[in-house]
């Protein structure tokens, strides 16, 4: 497996892309090579700090960096020669099977869309989040590739999500619910009832109905389908709650001896639920719909989240995901055509 990584982009680049790349050339066997693209000089500089080298490595010149004042279109039009740019064209060319990055997501995406085009009856691609709860992991989708969506473009997240669910996660029958402020047809927005309206009349589709805040903890269906924009804080909202309840446990429980003992003691449950919690445990989110990989990474992502989202795109390539629901989109199409 080939992979191309935007050495240049995220929060703290290059130091942690490298820090992940470190990881994944201990544990990742099925790793075949890693482009690193970027400035050649920073990416000598950190591999030679960090003590990184393998002949799997190659270094891929790109002489300009995407900044998140950028709008996703003129970093594609404008920079041409960006680390995400060059990063997009390896897969284009057949030289990587998949992209990471954890730069500037409306960049990725933008430079996925132009390069690598959408696949058949797929008209936007739509970030995939895995998400926990009480009972099971969930499909979020879109997670912020499109916040602005129409009610076709949310039937293909379901379809793309279905497809997901069935041959990554493993659900045979794998259940849709449409993100709304009540369980109700009537409730929601514009969007929300037009969706409902097509996803209720979509062959082929477990359309469960519409779905709430609770429901997504508790007891969610196995995709939950909305626009990136509601996707997106859905998903930086979780992160940042999770986030903020350990702090609080900690604070807690380092307020006296007694808690303390007992935390001792409850210390692999918290570090299990920990693991279900966390970003990093991830990596990465797929960009489904496209004619090829790119995973996207959290611009804050640590060391140890680029490792996972190599190992993301592992899966992905694994998993063969894109034939998968292009055959899905293939046979929803005629379907639904068919059934009209």
């Amino acid at each position: 497996m080939k992979i191309a990584l935007d050495v240049m982009g995220g929060d703290h680049a290059p130091q942690n892309p490298i820090g992940g790349v470190k990881l994944a050339l201990e544990t990742l066997p099925q790793v075949e090579k890693i482009f690193l693209v970027g400035m050649p000089d920073v990416i000598e500089r950190e591999l030679k700090a960090q003590g990184v080298s393998s002949p799997k490595l190659e270094i891929i010149p790109a002489s300009q960096i995407v900044d998140m004042s950028d709008s996703g279109l003129d970093a594609v039009r404008k920079k041409k020669d960006s680390s995400i740019s060059r990063a997009v064209d390896l897969v284009k060319e057949g030289k990587a099977d998949a992209v990471v990055s954890a730069g500037h997501t409306g960049a990725a995406v933008t430079a996925s869309l132009i390069k690598l085009r959408t696949l058949p009856h797929i008209e936007r691609p739509a970030i995939v989040a895995i998400m926990p709860s009480l009972t099971k992991n969930w499909l979020l989708i879109d997670a912020g590739a499109n916040p602005d969506s129409e009610p076709q473009h949310l039937v293909q997240n379901a379809i793309m999500g279905t497809a997901f669910a069935r041959h990554v996660l493993g659900r045979s029958e794998p259940v849709v619910g449409l993100m709304s402020n009540g369980t109700e047809e009537e409730k929601g927005n514009a969007l929300c009832k037009e969706t409902g309206k097509l996803l209720r009349h979509t062959k082929g589709l477990n359309f469960r109905g519409n779905v709430e805040g609770h429901d997504i903890w508790e007891d969610p269906p196995d995709v939950v389908v909305c626009d990136g924009f509601t996707g997106n804080i859905i998903l930086k909202t979780a992160e940042a709650l999770a986030h903020a309840m350990f702090a609080m446990i900690k604070r807690e429980i380092m307020a006296g001896t007694v808690t303390k003992i007992g935390a001792m003691l409850a210390k692999p449950a918290f570090k299990r639920v920990h693991q279900q919690t966390s970003a990093d445990e991830a990596g990465g989110m797929p960009l489904l719909g496209l004619n090829g990989i790119t995973i996207i990474a959290h611009g804050g992502a640590s060391p140890y989240a680029m490792k996972n989202a190599i190992r993301q795109a592992c899966e992905s390539i694994k998993h063969q995901i894109n034939p998968h629901i292009e055959a899905a989109a293939t046979q929803h199409s005629i379907l639904n055509h068919a059934h009209a």
